[in-house]
């Protein structure tokens, strides 16, 4: 399993939404920035912190041109009560397959209990990578202010 690097394609990946549907990735974010956040599960502090600021962020990253999408290996009905605690206005997934979004990306993966940590990724437009954050445990990983900052810094200086 190797990590993702920067100009790589995101690999395709499924996961079932909160709410039904799927999340189809890199597909539901094509022709945005998107954030990808793969957190370690609804009861992790850490991750907690992170999805709600992401959600508070979520208007000045939307006026960027940003999207954002998280998934787990929680259950629907704990990610469902994860996404109402914080208020969370972008699409959730379940129940992800630890092994497989691992062999994808990358993530690193805890055995027992059997979860991903905390994955981050920063896509550009067209689908391939701009950044990757990579943590073996608890603490490292994106944080909406600074996803805001690297898009506007894009934008602002695009060849």
């Amino acid at each position: 399993m190797s990590r993702l690097r920067n100009g790589q394609p995101f690999p395709s990946l499924e996961v079932p939404a909160v709410g039904g549907g799927t999340i189809s990735l890199p597909d539901d974010l094509a022709g945005s920035y998107g954030v990808v956040l793969i957190y370690r599960g609804s009861w992790c502090p850490y991750c907690n912190a992170q999805l709600a600021a992401f959600s508070r962020a979520l208007d000045a990253l939307t006026g960027l041109g940003v999207r954002v999408v998280a998934l787990s290996v929680d259950d629907e009905e704990t990610s469902a009560a994860l996404a109402a605690r914080h208020k969370l206005r972008f699409p959730v997934g379940h129940s992800a397959d630890a092994g497989k979004v691992a062999a994808a990306t990358g993530a690193y993966v805890n055995d027992d209990p059997h979860y991903l940590q905390s994955t981050g990724f920063v896509l550009a437009p067209d689908g391939t990578v701009r950044v990757a954050v990579y943590s073996s445990d608890a603490i490292g990983r994106l944080v909406a202010d600074d996803v805001a900052g690297y898009i506007r810094y894009l934008t602002e200086h695009a060849a």
